[in-house]
């Protein structure tokens, strides 16, 4: 009797480590890398739960989420508008901002650069961006108190 209990119990513990395994085995290969392609065309499926002895009237559509694409990495590149408004805002650039990196611009960085010490190659760059960025958006100066 001790011998057949004994072997029983064997035989779960075998069952059950084998079991486990297998969940295991399954667990690393979902967790495998995915590319960028692969997530981007991820479709989901909604199924509802059908109720107890009420047969489903139609299978759910399946819908493909699109997922939208990530910035690019690295640092931020700003717009032609944003330096415009940004060199006004400082002071250096009268012209109109359109959004177009002309003669006037670029003399206006260069300009901005020179006043900042900072090379003066007419581009903007880290460092330039660095600083022109905080005159994109002013701090409104405050009323004047009329006595």
């Amino acid at each position: 009797m001790k011998k057949f209990v004994f072997i029983t119990l064997a035989l779960v513990m075998i069952i059950y480590l084998t079991g486990c395994g297998k969940k295991q085995q399954s667990l690393e290969e979902m967790q495998e890398p995915m590319s960028m392609e692969e997530l981007g065309t991820l479709s989901t499926q909604a199924k509802p739960a059908p109720e107890p002895n009420i047969p489903a009237a139609q299978p759910a559509p399946v819908t493909e989420t699109k997922l939208e694409s990530l910035p690019p990495a690295g640092p931020y590149k700003p717009t032609a508008q944003e330096i415009q408004t940004a060199l006004k805002n400082a002071g250096f650039y009268t012209g109109l901002i359109d959004g177009k990196l002309g003669p006037l611009s670029k003399k206006a960085i260069q300009e901005f650069q020179k006043a900042n010490n900072l090379d003066s190659d007419g581009k903007v760059g880290l460092k330039t961006w660095g600083v022109l960025s905080q005159y994109l958006n002013p701090l409104p100066t405050p009323a004047k108190n009329k006595r």
